[in-house]
C-alpha cells in the first residue's frame, strides 16, 4: 500500500452495523508511501495507522492540471 499527504483511507467496518471511515493521510511516515501513516479522521481525531486489508487508498487528485 502507498499513499501520499492529500490521499484519505477508506477504513471498511468490520462487522455488521459499523460504518465505513474516511481518514486523510496528514503525513507519511514510511519510505516512499508506505505506513504508516498520520491520518485524520471525519470528527478530527488524530492518530497514526498502519493500515489492513480492510482499508483502501483513495488518491488525492492534483487540481492544478
Amino acid at each position: 500500500m502507498q499513499a501520499t499527504v492529500g490521499d484519505q483511507l477508506l477504513v471498511h467496518g468490520r462487522i455488521v452495523g459499523q460504518h465505513d471511515r474516511v481518514a486523510e493521510v496528514i503525513e507519511v511516515l514510511g519510505q516512499k508511501g508506505s505506513p504508516p501513516y498520520r491520518v485524520r479522521f471525519e470528527d478530527g481525531h488524530e492518530t497514526l495507522m498502519s493500515p489492513g486489508p480492510d482499508c483502501v487508498v483513495q488518491h488525492h487528485k492534483d487540481t492544478a492540471h
